[in-house]
């Protein structure tokens, strides 16, 4: 069957886009308090944190950083899919201050429905960006599933006495973020027909860039701690850092950069992805706003991004050497909570 790969909007066959068909964090949390967190000598970082991927010591000078992330479609385009799905993957090693190396293909897709090109277009857009990285796609697994999806499982280096985890925060540490906010009010605008001129554009730029050369300036500046934000939002993944590291954060609103043509879709609730209501509803827990943040950032926020930036905690004597945009600081207070001015 011949299919018409341009008339196929792949964002049509998913129930949720990119990083917003995450489980949400409060229905992950009570699965994962069942859970029984495996305690080796050679895990230097496991589930217990809820950090971006897994280390593992080889040797007293090499460790293994492991992570999986597949999506549903989170444009139409299946290049972009596919750029922007292993960037995200790529963003976890990076997230820990390690190196891809070593990438596996993870598949599901409605082949005799759609056709072998729109499949091959997702897989040459993830291998361009895992070869921009230096990694090595060496296989991966498919299954047929009327839902597509797409990501990776990626093997990374790093120094088990340098890597960065999302646990080593103090109070007086700034925080920085290197991408800007709000993919997710875009793409589900432009799924619904809403989203203006070039506001997908601006996103698909976003999404696709590797947080290779953040990641290595936050190593640089002497980093505390480090995760990406995704699909839990900015507020979502601040609050595992704080948590980790037992701390909290304030953080000034109007400093968060946003995508281009993000910021006005905030107030239009037929741009709420349904992953970004459930991040908002369950940030309400652990964040106090200020009377004075407009609802627009309030849920900006909250907004489930896909392949964001790095969230970095630097020294305060080392912000001049820091990555991206100062939105915030560490504190000393209740593990978890945020305040928003």
């Amino acid at each position: 069957m011949e299919v018409q790969t341009e008339a196929v909007k792949l964002t049509q066959l998913s129930h949720g886009a990119g990083c917003a068909c995450k489980l949400g964090p409060a229905e992950l949390e009570s699965v994962m308090g069942l859970f029984t967190a495996p305690n080796h000598p050679a895990l230097l970082v496991g589930a217990a944190t809820r950090d971006d991927a897994a280390v593992y010591r080889l040797s007293d000078s090499l460790a293994l950083v492991q992570t999986a992330d597949f999506f549903t479609p989170i444009v139409d385009d299946p290049y972009d899919f596919g750029r922007i799905a292993a960037a995200n993957a790529l963003s976890d090693v990076y997230a820990m201050g390690g190196e891809p190396r070593l990438a596996l293909n993870l598949v599901a897709f409605p082949l005799a429905e759609l056709g072998g090109e729109i499949l091959e277009r997702i897989l040459r857009g993830g291998a361009e960006i895992a070869d921009e990285a230096g990694a090595v796609i060496a296989g991966g697994h498919s299954i047929d599933d009327p839902e597509p999806k797409y990501g990776m499982a990626v093997t990374g280096l790093v120094d088990p006495d340098g890597y960065v985890p999302n646990s080593g925060a103090g109070a007086g540490d700034a925080l920085f973020l290197t991408k800007p906010i709000g993919g997710g009010l875009i793409t589900t605008a432009a799924k619904r027909g809403l989203a203006p001129a070039g506001a997908i554009d601006h996103a698909v730029e976003t999404m696709t860039e590797l947080n290779r050369d953040s990641s290595r300036e936050a190593l640089d500046a002497g980093a505390t701690a480090m995760t990406d934000v995704t699909g839990f939002g900015l507020l979502g993944h601040l609050h595992e850092l704080c948590e980790a590291s037992g701390v909290s954060a304030e953080i000034e609103a109007s400093a968060v950069p946003s995508i281009e043509g993000s910021l006005e879709l905030a107030d239009d609730e037929r741009c709420h992805a349904g992953g970004s209501r459930r991040n908002a509803a369950y940030a309400a827990g652990f964040t106090r706003f200020a009377d004075s943040v407009p609802d627009d950032r309030r849920f900006l926020l909250a907004d489930a991004m896909t392949s964001g930036g790095l969230l970095v905690a630097v020294p305060p004597d080392r912000t001049g050497a820091a990555p991206g945009t100062r939105v915030g600081t560490i504190a000393a207070g209740p593990p978890g909570e945020i305040r928003v001015a």
